[in-house]
């Protein structure tokens, strides 16, 4: 496939666009973004749907985000995501923003519609809701919550996610303290918000809290180096823990690999990336997406199982 060989577009491409065969019809945005596997997951969904199109990547600087955000509107796109540095400036770029995407504070869905006009919505805490339920086999809303990296990005989407969704207690942690003290605040006038504290991010604060957690979410990049410091005190995670470690690469990240030791179900971010790329097939289309032929593409890509 002509993408596939080019691998990554950039905003010269746009400007100098050639057709391709199928027509690029979806993609990704980010600085940088070679490493995204949404391609091996969405192409295999456009085929088994009889959708002649194919999603690509696109290597687009914070600078020139606007002016490659409505070029693919004009290529004919049907919408495209937007992962880091992007999720903000597409909160405002947009023409119209889901109610959802304005609470979780970014945007990594942007829906072209054939009006002209654009909606900007957000996978994150849609995702999260799904990975949890399907993963571990019990909802968010019944669940004691610790959520580590809570002052922005996909913590953050995690966090106001599970205040939406009432979960029996939310504990909320970051290395920058002032951060995850303006996201606990944002949270006590949710609908719906139950018991939302914040803790330290220092060994025995969390050695302490961890006891009243069922379910451990990690929504920082730590643990994708070698040398990345631990996130938790040693010995401290049960065989009962839930834990969910939104890195994935690699597949068994050190969190992951603790977890498991101390007999504990764990997964990586693998599951998470799956399900938001299901939510935002859902949204493009309007139809039901292929989770399975998804999940494979996912699993041949990386080896996940």
């Amino acid at each position: 496939m002509e993408a596939m060989k080019a691998e990554v577009f950039t905003i010269e491409d746009l400007r100098r666009w050639r057709r391709l065969e199928p027509p690029a019809l979806l993609g990704v945005m980010g600085d940088p973004v070679a490493h995204s596997l949404s391609p091996q997951m969405h192409n295999p969904a456009l085929a088994a749907c009889g959708i002649g199109g194919q999603y690509v990547r696109l290597h687009v600087r914070p600078e020139e985000f606007r002016e490659a955000l409505g070029a693919l509107q004009r290529l004919g796109f049907a919408g495209v995501n937007c992962t880091i540095p992007h999720k903000f400036a597409a909160l405002e770029a947009v023409g119209e923003l889901d109610p959802a995407a304005r609470r979780l504070g970014a945007v990594n869905t942007v829906i072209f519609r054939e009006d002209g006009t654009t909606l900007g919505r957000n996978s994150d805490g849609p995702g999260f809701l799904r990975t949890v339920a399907e993963e571990f086999g019990r909802p968010v809303r019944e669940l004691r919550i610790l959520i580590l990296g809570a002052g922005g990005g996909a913590g953050q989407a995690a966090a106001v996610q599970c205040a939406m969704e009432g979960c029996r207690s939310l504990v909320l942690t970051n290395r920058t303290s002032a951060k995850v003290e303006q996201v606990a605040a944002g949270l006590e006038g949710l609908p719906g918000a139950g018991v939302v504290s914040t803790v330290a991010w220092e060994a025995e604060a969390l050695r302490e809290v961890l006891p009243e957690i069922d379910l451990i979410v990690n929504g920082t990049s730590l643990g994708m180096k070698a040398e990345d410091p631990a996130l938790l005190p040693e010995g401290s995670l049960e065989s009962r823990h839930l834990v969910y470690d939104m890195v994935y690469k690699p597949l068994e990240t050190p969190l992951v690999a603790a977890a498991r030791a101390a007999g504990a179900r764990a997964i990586n971010g693998l599951p998470m990336l799956l399900w938001q790329g299901v939510q935002s097939f859902e949204w493009w289309f309007g139809r039901t997406a292929p989770v399975e032929v998804m999940r494979r593409g996912l699993q041949e890509a990386t080896g996940w199982r």
